[in-house]
């Protein structure tokens, strides 16, 4: 056993000397981002690829319209609302709009449904049907956007304030692309938003008052109707947001093969390049960060659920260790020239040594792996095989803590004293019975002179 022991803290030292002698990984050069903030994450694990002004408050234009198709589909699930019921705009739902924003021309009194309402939302991003929806939804625009803000705080958005449900400018509706990433993801847990937001092209059937509308996105990615050079294969959805204040963002996915990331841009310009090409960045930056992410990053497997990472020293056994694994493979996302190799492996045990009885399973530490100062993953450390324990053993143990206790140790404090004191007292008590009970008794027998008659 202890060769075994001696062999396994041999290796693991020779790895840890690996390890720092291994070459770091090379910087990958990073894509030239125009956009005031971007933000680039890996759709499964949640790794952020690439960042720049990440938390920077910053104005949304009509990615708003994502936390309020969100609202509603959120209505939907809970049976407040259904894709097929018909909704008649109201006067009051289309008040203080202004006439040069996006619509597609819905009037007081057209009766739509929820669905067809939000593909005019989320594919020419239509200002009064993201301000039907939430009268519908709440009763009133106003109540409804106390709901947005209630839903952001409970989402962890922590630079987000809105104050209409379409984005139209006000100096006191804002976000951040961090937090217009996490409203995002929440939202894509629902299958109709992207089954509405990848939608280059839409009919919304004739109505009471308009024929047929055929509308085509907005988002130049998906769909090439307005401008070329765009075109993205691999992306999808997600929604366009512009004003002049707040300039071009976009928030957008893509997938190739088994990777996906979700990419928000704000804050581009659009402008005019020497070769009279017009530019909008915020297509422009999110292709160049796909294409980036997809052309360097690669899933690798930095542990397999049958490694067998090390030995933990066991406690209260005759065995006196047991052997840990993965409880699962770890994959993670990585630059295509960083090897697994060169992760840091830093592990930290509940007990060091762990205590017997152990069951095969069990939980005994986690192992995390970082670079360069990022974590990136964790990942629990399982017992390989059951270890008894020794009855003698835990007797021993349990003795130990027992007269360990502070209470026990008191009373055998008090009974030590006693018997001190007591010893002490009959010493005492013995020498003064000697020294004038004895000794005068026998002045008394052999100083005596007197005749006797």
């Amino acid at each position: 056993m202890k060769i075994r022991r001696f062999l396994s803290v041999f290796l693991l030292a020779v790895l840890t000397v690996s390890l720092w002698a291994s070459p770091r990984a090379s910087a990958l050069e990073e894509p030239d981002i125009q956009c005031k903030a971007a933000l680039l994450v890996d759709a499964h694990t949640g790794a952020v690829v690439y960042a720049k002004n990440e938390h920077q408050e910053l104005y949304p234009a009509s990615l708003t319209k994502i936390m309020t198709c969100l609202l509603t589909l959120e209505a939907i699930d809970k049976g407040k609302l259904d894709m097929n019921q018909a909704v008649t705009a109201t006067a009051t739902a289309l008040e203080g709009l202004p006439s040069d924003g996006s619509t597609a021309g819905i009037q007081a009194g057209e009766v739509m449904t929820v669905e067809h309402l939000l593909y005019c939302m989320m594919v020419v991003s239509a200002n009064e049907a993201s301000q039907i929806l939430a009268e519908t939804i709440s009763g009133s625009v106003a109540a409804f956007v106390g709901e947005m803000n209630a839903k952001a705080e409970a989402l962890g958005c922590k630079n987000t304030h809105f104050v209409n449900p379409h984005g139209i400018h006000d100096s006191q509706h804002y976000t951040s692309a961090w937090d217009m990433y996490l409203i995002a993801k929440e939202a894509m847990k629902h299958e109709q938003l992207m089954a509405i937001c990848d939608t280059p092209t839409v009919v919304i059937p004739a109505t009471n008052i308009s024929a047929a509308r055929t509308l085509r996105t907005t988002n130049y990615l998906i769909g090439s109707w307005y401008t070329r050079g765009y075109l993205n294969g691999d992306a999808h959805g997600i929604k366009t947001g512009s004003t002049s204040q707040a300039g071009h963002c976009l928030v957008s996915t893509a997938t190739r093969g088994t990777r996906s990331f979700i990419s928000v841009v704000m804050g581009g310009d659009r402008t005019e390049l020497e070769n009279n090409e017009i530019r909008t960045y915020s297509f422009y930056d999110t292709n160049q960060l796909f294409n980036w992410a997809f052309d360097n990053f690669t899933y690798q497997t930095l542990l397999r659920e049958d490694d067998m990472v090390l030995d933990v020293a066991v406690s209260l056994s005759e065995a006196d260790h047991v052997v840990v694994h993965p409880r699962s493979d770890v994959e993670v996302l990585l630059p295509g020239d960083v090897s697994p190799e060169s992760m840091e492996r830093d592990v930290t045990l509940k007990a060091d040594p762990a205590e017997a009885p152990i069951a095969a399973g069990d939980v005994l530490g986690t192992m995390t792996l970082s670079l360069d100062g990022v974590e990136y993953a964790s990942v629990d450390l399982l017992a390989l095989n059951d270890v008894e324990a020794s009855r003698s053993q835990i007797f021993l143990r349990d003795l130990k803590l027992f007269f360990g206790k502070p209470a026990v140790k008191a009373v055998i404090a008090v009974l030590a004293a006693l018997a001190i004191l007591l010893a002490a007292w009959k010493l005492i008590f013995s020498r003064r019975r000697y020294r004038y009970g004895r000794s005068v008794g026998r002045s008394r027998r052999t100083g005596y002179r007197g005749r006797r008659r």
